[in-house]
């Protein structure tokens, strides 16, 4: 646990200065995203993750808004350290699988038991963490295109020291800006039904908050 908390803390420390020298292959990073802040951007409403919205539906109350809170939640040392001891423990517990393989169909989001694909390890990870006392504003699904372009599923835990991507990838809770990966977008902090673009070329093309149920698929 000792050395958990070390990795995080140094992390904290380091974010605020970070910047596209920080990186081993700044050449290999998206180009149109600020990687010097902590903190992601977002750029305006976008429609949600089609699976998303069919969970929704089903398991509506995995979607309900908490109380709105304009503030990051400040965590304490203990708070971080227990996201990446649960980042490693879902990670094991859940063995993986793509939606097809379990489901027999290209997308299908939910909270997995034995078997799950990105975004139901996210999912998973973002109940428990409810469960132990972190706001749903807090904990924000989080669409990403990974080293390969593909499409990808993280948690971001949205915190006073900076925003942190819990991966099934990647055991290691890391700050969003020492992934490798190009975020596309993430539910808001005031709604989790309402998604926000992270990508700086679509801040003009916007959706209005209007007509979230009926989003396209992917």
């Amino acid at each position: 646990m000792r050395r958990v908390r070390v990795i995080i803390l140094a992390a904290i420390v380091s974010a605020p200065v970070l910047g596209s020298a920080a990186f081993a292959d700044p050449a290999g990073l998206p180009k149109d995203q600020d990687r010097g802040s902590p903190y992601m951007r977002v750029f305006g409403v976008t429609q949600p993750p089609y699976g998303f919205v069919q969970f929704c539906e089903r398991v509506p109350e995995e979607c309900r808004q908490g109380p709105q809170e304009e503030q990051r939640f400040s965590a304490t040392p203990e708070r971080l350290s227990e996201l990446d001891a649960l980042n490693r423990t879902v990670n094991r517990e859940i063995a993986p699988a793509t939606d097809m393989e379990i489901y027999g169909v290209a997308e299908y989001w939910t909270i997995p038991t034995t078997r799950g694909d990105c975004e139901d390890y996210a999912l998973l990870k973002r109940k428990r963490l409810m469960a132990r006392g972190w706001p749903a504003s807090a904990l924000l699904m989080t669409v990403v295109r990974d080293e390969k372009g593909e499409g990808h599923a993280v948690l971001t835990a949205r915190t006073v020291q900076g925003d942190f991507i819990l991966d099934n990838k990647v055991d290691e809770v890391k700050s969003w800006n020492r992934t490798r990966y190009e975020y596309i977008m993430r539910q808001s902090y005031l709604n989790p039904m309402i998604w926000m673009t992270l990508d700086p070329r679509e801040a003009n093309s916007s959706l209005p908050i209007a007509g979230v149920r009926s989003a396209p698929g992917r």
